[in-house]
């Protein structure tokens, strides 16, 4: 038993909801709609390439940057989105995963005094990252119950110390998405500023009923002041992989570089190659939203028969729901309870608050099987 004692970066944090409600969903067998994961097989093809490239012999290190033909193609595919330049040599780094860009974006960027406009509810990562690194979260409440953005306040929480601010679109836990009109506000707020954007968009092409994502990549002015951040787990339902990536100016690029090469260095090559590859089928990745429209609007239409009210969600694999027609409970109690009696697993939204708001409002993943779906559905109307 060892007397000496850590002063903790971060005493606020415990053990996350997702921990802790993935857990009672395996003690009671519960279908867990809470953590955001598939339960539905990957590509196969896809899986083939990987063992291709292994077989093939490409089992050492890739380059720090990463494999510079997924680079290629990740360039090729944001020039065909976005009618955007990048340069994979300069401007793309290969990441494990998408919360590790965002991470090493604000570590780049953050000195201890800064401050950071985030938006809540919003991704539990974000506040400890700033936090992490010395800087000041300033939190703004999305509105709710369609979770946008009020500009005029991010206006009056602007001061000469914001040096970042934390956009997520489609956005979880709630499915919101940013507009055209947005992007407006959001340019006009940054022109003529040194602030910087880490934009979090790891469900760029989970968007639905025929909206088009706003991509800092579609805004010149804004790219060259951005950290854009991407998953490829969340596109070929490979969360396990841990593979994403970031898009910044060669100058932003370099400096993401020196932390990245000291903490990660470098990711799973065979993977990579295997991306490089399968990245140049456009379909692989713009089927994904009907795919996933199809599953939103099928559970939409089996929690009909439910006591919840469905709120909106126009892209992620998320839905959020009120249920104060059934209980009056705290969302994290009722969560809890639901578990255990109802064998449902969900995650309470005010754990995406630092303040633990409650709107009565508790997310779920749909992004499952229909049979799961229907299993999910045909318990939670028993409430």
């Amino acid at each position: 038993m060892t007397s000496i004692q850590i002063q903790s970066k971060l005493p606020q944090v415990g053990t996350t909801i997702f921990t802790v409600m993935s857990a009672l969903a395996t003690e009671h067998k519960a279908v867990n709609l809470g953590q955001g994961f598939p339960d539905f097989p990957m590509s196969a093809g896809l899986t083939a390439l990987v063992t291709e490239a292994m077989n093939k012999g490409f089992n050492q290190y890739s380059p720090m940057p990463g494999w510079m033909p997924l680079r290629e193609a990740i360039a090729e595919k944001i020039a065909f989105l976005y009618h955007t330049t990048v340069n994979p040599d300069t401007d793309i780094t290969i990441t494990p995963g998408g919360t590790y860009a965002i991470y090493t974006a604000l570590t780049t960027v953050l000195q201890p005094g800064d401050e950071v406009i985030v938006f809540e509810p919003g991704y539990d990562s974000y506040i400890p990252n700033i936090v992490v690194n010395g800087a000041t979260p300033v939190r703004i409440d999305l509105q709710f119950p369609e979770y946008r953005i009020d500009w005029a306040e991010v206006r009056r929480k602007i001061t000469s110390k914001t040096r970042v601010i934390m956009l997520n679109s489609p956005h979880n836990p709630t499915g919101a998405v940013l507009r055209e009109e947005d992007m407006q506000q959001l340019r006009d707020l940054v022109q003529n500023t040194n602030i910087i954007i880490v934009s979090d968009e790891v469900y760029e092409h989970i968007i639905f009923d025929n909206i088009k994502h706003q991509s800092i990549l579609r805004y010149p002015d804004l790219v060259g002041r951005s950290f854009v951040c991407f998953s490829f787990g969340k596109v070929y339902h490979c969360t396990g992989w841990k593979l994403g990536y970031c898009v910044a100016p060669a100058a932003f690029t370099r400096e993401f570089r020196k932390v990245h090469q000291f903490n990660c260095f470098s990711c799973h090559t065979p993977s990579q190659v295997a991306l490089a590859a399968f990245l140049r089928n456009k379909e692989s990745y713009l089927s994904l939203a009907s795919f996933l429209q199809k599953k939103r609007d099928y559970f939409l239409t089996l929690m009909k028969d439910t006591r919840f009210t469905m709120l909106d969600s126009k892209g992620s694999y998320f839905i959020c729901a009120q249920y104060d027609r059934i209980s009056d409970e705290s969302d994290k109690d009722f969560a809890i309870r639901i578990t255990k009696e109802f064998g449902v697993a969900v995650i309470p939204v005010s754990a995406f608050y630092q303040d633990a708001t409650d709107n009565k409002v508790v997310r779920f993943c749909f992004g499952k099987k229909e049979e799961t779906l229907a299993l999910a559905a045909e318990r939670l109307a028993r409430i």
